[in-house]
């Protein structure tokens, strides 16, 4: 059953110029998105909103039909996440103006935790075709979920891969989930949604303009552990998702090219500064430090998570801790602390950050 509160979401997303920061900002001043939703006036000048903003919102809200606006993403087959759902991507959560609300066709899961995006020019040679393929393949073979933006040209080849391979990717549009673009990936578009799913942050029915896509790239990164530029000019618009991702703390990799190659120049220019060198999957893996990350995924989805590992996550935070301090915090045997961190470890939630010391994980 859809919350209540995702209505007004979906409705401030009708809303031109209330992006996430200004919704921010309202729903701290008013309480809640509901209250926001119904402000006056007053309570919108008070939240920061210029007069223009508030115009739209007060205009949109006498005529947006609520009820109307969720029985059309049903139709379309879209579900709505919000901020406030536990099954946020994670890692978007963490991403600074991360989307209040996204459309998805599809299915995000626990999987896509692990998630790399894979980018680079439409109009890529031979050599970069089979390495997009290549590591792709190889990558949604290892369990990583491949994210793109299902343009033509690297795009196709990466999202393509990863579904040959058997594993799961998605789709970040520039457009409303129910009008995939180009037009010539909707077979693609359909296998995505059965092996992953589509993404976007624009309203049905929002046309792919190409003012749409930049916009839409620091979705892409931040769904991601890590972005790879396969190939890419000097100017070309994956070097967009690369200053997204750089903006959003993530890991950038580039696939080296031919030095002759006007695809390369934008790939060898991020390895001239400090990009990671992929040249197989497993650098990307080793790298993010998702080796064990079929391992991980199996332990996750087999060993149920019971009282005492939600006790021990709930006091791990990004500060590294000591084994004993937890087990201190926690009023557990070391032992015990131990044996249980080693399973949260297994499963991907935990890591060691030195010796004995303990970190959440994304």
């Amino acid at each position: 059953m859809t919350p209540n509160y995702t209505r007004y979401y979906l409705g401030f997303n009708l809303v031109p110029g209330v992006g996430p920061a200004r919704l921010a900002r309202l729903i701290a001043h008013c309480g809640s998105v509901e209250s926001a939703w119904h402000a006056d006036s007053l309570d919108l000048a008070m939240a920061g909103l210029d007069s223009r903003s508030s115009t739209a919102l007060l205009s949109a809200r006498s005529q947006i039909n609520l009820d109307a606006e969720l029985e059309r993403a049903e139709r379309a087959g879209a579900s709505l996440c919000t901020l406030e759902d536990a099954a946020y991507p994670a890692l978007l959560r963490a991403s600074p103006g991360a989307p209040p609300l996204i459309y998805i066709r599809g299915d995000l899961t626990p999987a896509d935790d692990w998630a790399v995006a894979v980018v680079g020019t439409r109009t890529p040679t031979s050599y970069g075709r089979e390495a997009a393929h290549r590591l792709s393949h190889d990558l949604a073979g290892s369990g990583v979920t491949v994210v793109s933006g299902l343009a033509l040209g690297i795009d196709s080849v990466a999202h393509a891969a990863a579904l040959e391979a058997g594993g799961r990717s998605i789709a970040v549009l520039g457009s409303g989930v129910d009008l995939p673009y180009p037009e010539r990936n909707r077979g693609l578009a359909e296998q995505i949604i059965a092996q992953g799913a589509l993404i976007s942050d624009y309203p049905l029915g929002t046309r792919p303009v190409a003012a749409n896509f930049p916009p839409r790239n620091r979705i892409i990164s931040g769904l991601s552990l890590g972005t790879l530029v396969v190939e890419a000019g000097e100017k070309s618009g994956a070097l967009i998702t690369v200053d997204f991702a750089l903006e959003q703390g993530r890991d950038i990799f580039a696939v080296p090219g031919h030095i002759f190659s006007r695809q390369s120049a934008g790939t060898h220019r991020l390895l001239r500064d400090g990009a990671g060198l992929a040249t197989s999957a497993g650098d990307i893996l080793e790298g993010l430090n998702l080796t064990a990350a079929g391992v991980q995924r199996e332990a996750r989805a087999e060993l149920p998570t019971d009282e005492i590992e939600v006790r021990l996550l709930d006091l791990l935070s990004y500060e590294p801790q000591h084994a004993d301090a937890i087990g201190r915090a926690a009023g557990m045997p070391p032992a015990q602390v131990a044996a249980t961190l080693a399973v949260l470890e297994l499963k991907g939630l935990v890591r060691q950050a030195g010796p004995m010391e303990y970190v959440r994980r994304h």
